[in-house]
């Protein structure tokens, strides 16, 4: 018979180990609740004119963000847009998707009638790229 060793076996230690992380990721999950439901009551009890400085400030330090951003990060970001679009686009079902393409067909018009002289020439070919594009998807 072998001789049975004093302390925790490695399966108790393993046991234990299971546990102790998993009490770690609950003590983070109630943490991040907490920080969350503090910033919801920060946000509730801010005034207008200081959420209007804090959009302000975030909107600055966006712009600030972009000016320095390089055209590689600009590709990035914008390769990374088009992804999610992509996937947007193939979770939605069609009857979303009849709601959408109409909704982005007006809106081209908008702009189209919006645009100055000096600009009409592009945003003429513009319009009828996306309208193709449009036709497209609806083949």
């Amino acid at each position: 018979m072998p001789k049975r060793k004093r302390g925790v076996t490695r399966e108790a230690a393993r046991r234990q180990q299971v546990i102790r992380k998993r009490e770690r990721r609950v003590a983070e999950a109630h943490e991040k609740e907490t920080m969350a439901q503090r910033s919801l009551e920060r946000r509730a009890e801010e005034t207008e004119e200081r959420n209007i400085s804090r959009l302000s400030v975030m909107a600055h330090s966006g712009e600030k963000r972009k000016a320095e951003e390089t055209e590689e990060k600009i590709n990035s970001r914008l390769s990374d847009m088009a992804q999610r679009g992509q996937e947007r686009r193939a979770e939605e079902t069609e009857g979303q998707r009849n709601s959408r393409l109409p909704a982005m067909v007006q809106y081209a018009r908008e702009r189209r009638l919006n645009v100055t002289e000096g600009e009409n020439h592009h945003q003429i070919q513009t319009f009828y790229a996306a309208i193709t594009v449009l036709y497209s998807l609806y083949i």
